[in-house]
């Protein structure tokens, strides 16, 4: 079997870290294309092995949808073989599971080059153009959840969620009633290095928002996936379920993701007032948002939160601190603060490296064609009927405008954009045959 790659100089630390923290299991973590957070682990006896090796895989899980129905989909078939192969730079214990560990991973062939499937490289891809013209881009996704305990249906029906709480939005006594569920995540996100910015409960009943600071865009996906992983695995070792889902209570608020961003070069923010790169990046995200909506908003569920009034966005727009554009330009925080954009149609069902992948891609084309954005928009954009174009109001819609958008296809590649399109629509088939508590259930157990 040939090896993947040359031993990361870190593996030696890797390895006597594992030892001295008691770890019995390393998982090797990466995000498919339905958006779900898979793995498989290595024994600690076998670790210093599989960090150069990696652990084999079949081809056909990146066909696999959030309901675990396997979609025919050319070469993810039953023959056919991967490596899931983990970023040392990623390790980290994992407090809410002690004797257990985590690395990020990509998905690599058997001579160790990358598989044209792998999400993570995809983001990979982006970041290294966005570096051939100079540019690093910063981000950080700000997401919310709903905190709460899973019980049986009284009427026999699929498990439901029932909040924790009934609190106001921002009241104290949210913070209270959550006290020690908050205080036992940010001690395992911050011992897993991710830094903790802002924590509130938010406008739904049980709901949180707990953000973490922004990092260089793999970072922040790699953390985002961390995050998502933590938040439920500390409320299940507490008798307790969360769930990130853009929608898990249909007539509750939505649980976004929006994703924060900064262009740089150097040690410049781009995106400072005025920045004729900042109206570029906008128009770049504004001429695909349909599209990206697909990437972004990955889930059928996600369009239960993409409506009018909702915070979330429903208008391709754009303007300075106006909560119902899609693409809300930030005010700094006091002297120190940076500028940065907000991507408000984005929520945690999304597969994160395709997601902020898609959105460098997007940004970047508007970059190198100089597209004006427009006016900024200051009012509520649904006060102005017909006036602003609609996103999607559909997984279906979001998937027809994505198939028709050349840049982003070519930028997914063949392989990538034909097992995600099949995933996807799979997933929008089965959901539209089942009731809508089918569909809540499903994504309140999977996110």
């Amino acid at each position: 079997m040939a090896k993947i790659h040359q031993p990361d100089p870190n593996v030696r630390r890797i390895l006597e870290r594992a030892e001295l923290e008691g770890i019995e299991l390393i998982r090797f973590l990466y995000a498919d294309h339905g958006g779900v957070i898979r793995g498989k682990a290595a024994s600690r006896s076998r670790l210093a092995e599989r960090l150069g090796t990696g652990i084999g895989h079949t081809v056909a899980m990146m066909a696999m949808n959030m309901l675990d129905q396997l979609q025919e989909v050319e070469h993810m078939g039953p023959v056919g073989e991967v490596r899931i192969v983990p970023d040392p730079a990623t390790y980290v214990p994992l407090p809410h599971a002690p004797g257990a560990a985590a690395m990020l991973s990509d998905l690599r062939l058997q001579d160790g080059s990358p598989w044209e499937a792998c999400s993570r490289t995809f983001l990979k891809d982006a970041v290294t153009a966005l570096a051939a013209e100079g540019y690093t881009l910063m981000a950080a996704f700000e997401p919310e959840f709903t905190l709460g305990r899973r019980l049986p249906d009284p009427a026999g029906g699929p498990d439901r969620l029932v909040p924790l709480d009934d609190s106001l939005c921002y009241a104290n006594a949210g913070f209270d009633i959550a006290h020690d569920y908050t205080m036992k995540l940010i001690r395992a996100l911050e011992t897993m290095g991710l830094r903790v910015e802002h924590y509130h409960p938010e406008l739904g009943p049980g709901q949180q928002e707990l953000s973490v600071r922004h990092a260089p865009a793999l970072r922040a996906a790699d953390n985002h996936v961390l995050y998502r992983e933590t938040v439920r695995g500390v409320a299940m070792r507490m008798s307790m379920w969360a769930s990130l889902a853009p929608k898990p209570l249909a007539d509750q608020a939505g649980n976004g993701a929006h994703l924060h961003l900064s262009l740089w070069n150097d040690t410049r923010n781009l995106f400072e007032e005025g920045s004729q790169v900042r109206d570029w990046f906008i128009g770049g995200l504004l001429a695909h948002l349909p599209a990206l909506t697909a990437l972004t908003c990955g889930s059928v569920n996600s369009f239960r939160r993409l409506g009018p009034r909702m915070w979330a966005s429903a208008y391709a727009v754009y303007g300075p601190d106006n909560r119902e554009a899609a693409v809300r330009i930030c005010s700094p925080l006091g002297e120190t603060g940076e500028p940065n954009l907000e991507l408000k149609p984005s929520d945690s069902s999304a597969n994160p490296y395709l997601s902020l992948g898609a959105v460098i891609h997007a940004g970047l084309d508007g970059v190198r064609r100089k597209l004006d954005p427009g006016d900024p928009v200051d009012v509520d954009p649904d006060t102005r009927p017909g006036q602003y174009p609609p996103l999607p109001r559909s997984l279906e819609q979001a998937l027809d405008a994505l198939e028709a958008d050349e840049m982003l296809m070519e930028a997914l590649g063949p392989l990538r954009r034909s097992a995600y399109l099949a995933v996807k629509r799979s997933e929008a088939a089965a959901f539209a045959a089942k009731d809508p508590s089918y569909e809540l259930f499903h994504h309140m157990r999977v996110f």
